[in-house]
């Protein structure tokens, strides 16, 4: 073997190892200092992954072998389990079979060494039924620390003195069993009003992080200039959904503003997650229906967002970028 292509073979395993080394298993518990995501070292760290779509709707994809392919092929370190809630099939009609296909990706999360975030998939308060499926995810999980906690997905019509209210309330919940896994607060207006949380955070509780959301043609600099701002207020951030396309989920990716979103959150090591693993036919679903839920899936299975997340997940997981 010439000397280039002993290099070229080191830098390959090098590369490997480096990409595989941002599991659990190398960062393990999670820490929020300041606005920077910290692993039980005290060194900064990025979580990059995808979302699931509503567990309701495409429930066929809740696998352990799609969870065991994006870690192994899109080169994930998280992913997000969307559990639905009031929709057809949702958690308030279906309890026990939602629990379930949430178990099934948490499981196989936690095998594969991956931190899974829990996703309370709502736009509404509902109280009650959110605190008991958290307890039962606390105790279940708790005590791993691969399990992120996403408590309301994304507000629309709450005002943020609700939604802190309602927050305050999951917390507390969860931390009388699970003391310091990462929780994820929602913001009003589909996470976008960031900067209300800025003004009046959450007190008394350690190791929270408030959701952003973006959709790249509908969301351009005036989201980033309120996530800055934001951000220079001592508000850490995380983005647990977003995507290249409009808010709706479908048009035409903008490719050039999605860069700027992932240029500025690599920039401030915001970890960021894409939506989404299902095949329904509009942009922001990754998959065509011919994609297997059991992963192995070739370009041919993939839509445009789909080769684009892929391509980006896996270039920032390169250890240039670490």
């Amino acid at each position: 073997m010439t000397l280039r292509k002993s290099l070229c073979a080191l830098l390959l395993v090098s590369g490997s190892y480096l990409a595989s080394a941002q599991t659990v298993k190398e960062h393990g518990s999670l820490r929020v200092k300041g606005t920077q995501l910290e692993d039980q070292k005290g060194q900064p760290v990025m979580l990059r992954g995808m979302s699931f779509g509503w567990h309701n709707f495409w429930p066929r994809f809740y696998t352990a072998e799609t969870v065991s392919w994006l870690k192994k092929d899109w080169r994930i370190n998280v992913i997000r389990a969307a559990m639905g809630v009031e929709p057809t099939n949702g958690y308030l009609q279906k309890p026990e079979w939602s629990k379930e296909k949430v178990k099934t990706v948490v499981d196989a999360a936690i095998k594969e060494n991956l931190y899974v975030i829990i996703d309370w998939h709502s736009h509404n308060i509902n109280l009650p039924e959110a605190k008991a499926f958290f307890i039962e995810m606390a105790r279940t999980y708790g005590k791993n620390p691969h399990v992120i906690y996403e408590i309301f997905n994304e507000p629309d019509e709450e005002t943020w003195p609700q939604v802190k209210a309602y927050s305050e309330e999951m917390i507390a919940a969860i931390r009388a069993i699970d003391p310091d896994n990462l929780i994820l607060v929602g913001t009003p207006h589909w996470d976008q009003d960031v900067h209300l949380a800025a003004d009046d955070p959450i007190k008394g509780a350690q190791n929270l992080m408030y959701t952003l959301h973006f959709y790249a043609a509908t969301h351009k600099q005036e989201l980033r200039d309120r996530a800055d701002y934001a951000l220079r207020k001592g508000l850490p951030l995380f983005i647990s959904e977003s995507a290249g396309m409009e808010a709706t989920g479908d048009g035409p990716l903008n490719e050039g503003e999605w860069q700027k979103w992932i240029d500025w959150a690599e920039k401030n090591k915001v970890s960021w997650v894409t939506w989404s693993v299902s095949d329904k036919n509009e942009t922001c679903s990754v998959l065509l229906p011919s994609a297997s839920a059991t992963g192995n899936w070739q370009d041919t299975d993939l839509k445009p967002s789909g080769l684009k997340t892929r391509a980006l997940l896996r270039k920032y997981a390169s250890p240039a970028k670490q």
